[in-house]
């Protein structure tokens, strides 16, 4: 090809002709493809750079979608996504400030940083401006709305978050109930406590509008004991739920504010007047329970009734001193009149029969005293026969009875020595016609006690020549037989069988009772000689 056959415009004719010698140029590069319009800078508008921003905050980055941003459009969907993914579901807590704050700062940027671009940026439909800016505004409807749904189901899920606390609350109270009250209690106050935060703190919830039906259910659950009539259990959650009101609120409360008291005042008398009917080793306190309720409920009609009951319960445990164990009935009834006189009255009434009913009940212990102290002899119980008779003859100095419970300790003391001398209870008889000399071979005083048809006691003075013998076969050789004036006291017996015992007056370490039986008939006269030997008395 020759250089005039080349033509720059692709022909093969025409034109200026090429490079000699048949040279031919390599075709030109094609061309880039065409880029986006450039819209030239127009002149300033402000009302379209507020409808940027405005369109911005609808958080879709539609005011960047008119200005052909479409990256920034990109990154305002991002944003908006996130927050979404952030916030939904819809829970009690809500989004995080953090999370929030930080969103709302990136609607402010969009806002102006699209504002600043729309100000002298055309936008590419709608052409108008304000038309533009009437979409903003409308378009504010969509975040507008989504906080108020949004607001709507937050408030759905804390709804059932309260009622989920309230459900907790009443599985407390339902497991509670079947624990012991000691071991229930914890249980108990966290209940009421959720009670109380969701009707003081949450007041217009759905579950604050359950709670008073709860609070009603609650009371039951802890008052249980007293609907089952274990009186004495239910003492202690009743008087806990007196306390609710001032925790809670009484207000709050309204009338289960008195729903405990009458059944307390009942569970106090009847488990008071049933620990009454106890053994006094057994008693669990039964007049804590009275005074209790003598205090609280002094004008009800369960105190009205506590001093009849006391009245009545000493009268039967009286029967007791004729039973088989006077001792057991005396104690009881020193007890209750112990009780009787600790009970607190409020008037002079209630305080004057409280009073009477403790005397009668020291009047028949008096008497049972004396009947304890013969059942004991008669039982064989000689030690406590004469600790029971001689206190009875010391508290008891003018009863009929006196004389005859000195001469039983008597008896009694003779026979922890002579068994047979406890065979019969002894009289107050006196006197006899059957001589019997009893002198003093002992360095110490000598109380001599016998019993028998008479029944006495008398002291002899000490010896102050006489020794202690080696043995009791020394003793009853030689005792009463070396002509001393020996302390002596002579009696007058009836005939039968005395027994005699001998003992230290001084009450000696080394004292051991001694003793002897005497059978005396009329025309003898009789000798005893007491002596020491060593550690003992003998005869």
């Amino acid at each position: 090809m020759s250089w005039d056959q080349y033509d720059m415009a692709g022909g093969a004719g025409g034109g200026d002709a090429g490079p000699p010698g048949g040279f031919t140029l390599p075709p030109f590069p094609p061309a880039p493809p065409p880029g986006p319009p450039v819209v030239p800078a127009g002149p300033a508008d402000r009302v379209r750079a507020l409808a940027v921003a405005v369109l911005n905050l609808s958080g879709l980055g539609l005011g960047y979608a008119l200005l052909r941003r479409w990256f920034a459009m990109v990154v305002c969907w991002a944003a908006t996504a996130a927050l979404l993914v952030a916030a939904l579901p819809a829970d009690a807590e809500g989004v995080s400030r953090g999370v929030l704050a930080a969103y709302l700062a990136f609607l402010a940027l969009a806002a102006v940083h699209g504002a600043r671009r729309g100000l002298r940026t055309p936008l590419s439909r709608p052409p108008r401006a304000p038309i533009a800016l009437l979409l903003g505004l409308v378009m504010l409807a969509v975040p507008a709305g989504a906080v108020a749904a949004y607001g709507g189901a937050q408030d759905e899920a804390t709804q059932k978050m309260l009622l989920e606390h309230l459900d907790h609350a009443d599985r407390l109270v339902r497991a509670a109930k079947a624990k012991p009250f000691a071991a229930a209690q914890p249980d108990y106050r966290t209940a009421l406590a959720a009670y109380r935060d969701l009707s003081q703190n949450h007041p217009g919830s759905r579950a604050a509008r359950r709670v008073p039906d709860r609070l009603a259910a609650y009371y039951t659950a802890v008052g249980a004991p007293f609907a089952q009539k274990r009186y004495c259990d239910a003492i202690a959650p009743l008087t806990y739920l007196r306390t609710v009101p001032a925790s809670y609120g009484k207000p709050g409360v309204g009338a289960l504010a008195t729903w405990p008291d009458d059944r307390l005042a009942t569970s106090l008398y009847e488990c008071g007047v049933a620990d009454l009917a106890k053994d006094p080793s057994a008693s669990g306190g039964s007049g804590d329970h009275l005074s209790e309720l003598l205090t609280l409920f002094p004008a009800s009609p369960q105190a009205a009734k506590v001093e009849p009951a006391v009245r009545s319960t000493i009268g039967g445990a009286a029967a007791g001193l004729h039973g088989k164990d006077p001792c057991s009935a005396t104690e009881r009834l020193r007890q209750l009149g112990k009780r009787a006189a600790a009970l607190p009255g409020d008037n002079a009434g209630l305080t004057a029969a409280l009073t009477k009913d403790s005397r009668q009940a020291d009047g028949y212990v008096e008497s049972g005293t004396y009947a304890c102290g013969v059942h004991q002899y008669r039982s064989g119980d000689f030690p406590g026969a004469v600790e029971t008779m001689n206190g009875f003859a010391q508290k008891y100095p003018h009863d009929r009875n006196r004389a005859l419970a000195q001469k039983i300790s008597i008896a009694a003391r003779v026979a922890q020595v002579e068994p047979a001398a406890g065979h019969r209870l002894p009289t107050t008889a006196s006197g006899g016609s059957i001589p019997i000399t009893v002198s003093n071979d002992s360095p110490e005083a000598t109380e001599v006690f016998f019993t028998g048809p008479v029944t006495g006691s008398f002291t002899l003075s000490a010896c102050g020549s006489c020794h202690a013998y080696t043995d009791a076969a020394a003793g009853r050789t030689s005792a009463c037989k070396s002509g001393k004036n020996y302390p002596k006291k002579t009696l007058n017996l009836p005939a039968g069988t005395t027994y005699f015992m001998y003992t230290s007056g001084e009450k000696s370490s080394r004292n051991t009772p001694g003793g002897d039986t005497v059978k005396l008939q009329y025309g003898y006269i009789y000798t005893e000689c007491t002596f020491n030997v060593n550690a003992s008395f003998s005869l």
